[in-house]
């Protein structure tokens, strides 16, 4: 049983092989495609990316602003669990919101 699964796989990957190996035709139309397609990517040239001047001091402040921010947050949500919710609460998240997303489009180019 053993002799016929191995002798049943090398007959499959000899008949795999003698198939690659003889080379099917290709389409004229596919060759064609395929020496266009090579051109054209010869002919384009990189994209390139223009890095805007980022200030940095501005960035630092917005990343300072966003941690304290985020730092007297589990204090607002402790004071919601106890039935106080803080009337700023909905600000700041609000706030936090824009400037992460700021940080984030300013630091990505």
């Amino acid at each position: 049983m053993r002799t016929s699964i191995l002798l049943l796989t090398v007959i499959l990957l000899g008949s795999v092989a003698w198939g690659q190996g003889r080379g099917m035709p290709v389409p004229p139309g596919i060759r064609q495609a395929d020496q266009t397609e090579a051109q054209t990517d010869k002919n384009v040239p990189p994209p390139q990316y223009k890095r805007t001047n980022v200030d940095v001091e501005k960035l630092k402040h917005d990343a300072d602003q966003l941690a304290s921010l985020a730092q007297s947050i589990p204090n607002d949500v402790a004071a919601a669990g106890r039935g106080m919710l803080p009337k700023d609460l909905d600000e700041k998240l609000r706030r936090i919101e824009k400037l992460a997303k700021h940080l984030r489009s300013n630091l990505n180019p």
